[in-house]
């Protein structure tokens, strides 16, 4: 009984510490199963992203769209399919998940933050010992987007919708605009999708 008190306290205690920092927030079991066992360092397949995808027109606009920061078609076709099957997985916006991404890592799959966060969605290494797995490497494309898509789609429930503080929350940032307002101005400008 004092465990779970104390456990409590700390958690309470914890949240104001660690307020505008990113840190690992408990995810439900059955998020965490998913990453565990469905992440891998492919590529979205057609079959994967012809199941979800609504209209291949979206592929070929982003593509044009992402080719000076990706000029070779395979490796964009590939990242573009992953993104859109991982963001609508999640129950989120492709041309967001494109946006966080630009300003996250400026489409470098091998960035590396300041504070450690990996890859193109900027993944904290602690995510992968509380909801993953040590063997999951954040530089991999699927596994990435798998742990960022999630990480975001955890925010906006926890938000109840509110894009703003559960961008904040992924940027480690909450309460401060400048970083959810880059993210909404990429969202609407450079991805916002007007070819369907």
């Amino acid at each position: 009984m004092h465990r779970l008190a104390f456990a409590i306290l700390l958690l309470i205690f914890s949240s104001y510490i660690y307020a505008n920092n990113p840190h690992y927030e408990r995810l439900a079991a059955n998020t965490q199963t998913i990453i565990l066992h469905e992440t891998s360092d492919q590529a979205a397949s057609y079959i994967e992203y012809a199941a979800i995808a609504e209209n291949v027109a979206w592929l070929f606009s982003m593509s044009r769209r992402l080719e000076k920061y990706m000029p070779d078609l395979i490796e964009r076709e590939d990242f573009l399919r992953t993104v859109y099957y991982e963001a609508t997985r999640a129950g989120l916006d492709p041309q967001l998940i494109l946006s966080v991404i630009q300003v996250e890592s400026g489409f470098k799959k091998y960035a590396v933050s300041h504070a450690g966060a990996r890859g193109y969605m900027q993944v904290m290494p602690f995510w992968v010992s509380v909801i993953g797995h040590q063997d999951h490497n954040l530089f991999h494309l699927r596994m990435n987007l798998r742990y960022g898509c999630t990480i975001l789609r955890h925010y906006l429930d926890k938000e109840n919708g509110d894009y703003f503080r559960a961008l904040g929350r992924y940027n480690g940032s909450l309460g401060e605009a400048s970083y959810p307002q880059l993210v909404f101005n990429k969202w609407q400008t450079t991805w916002r999708n007007t070819s369907l």
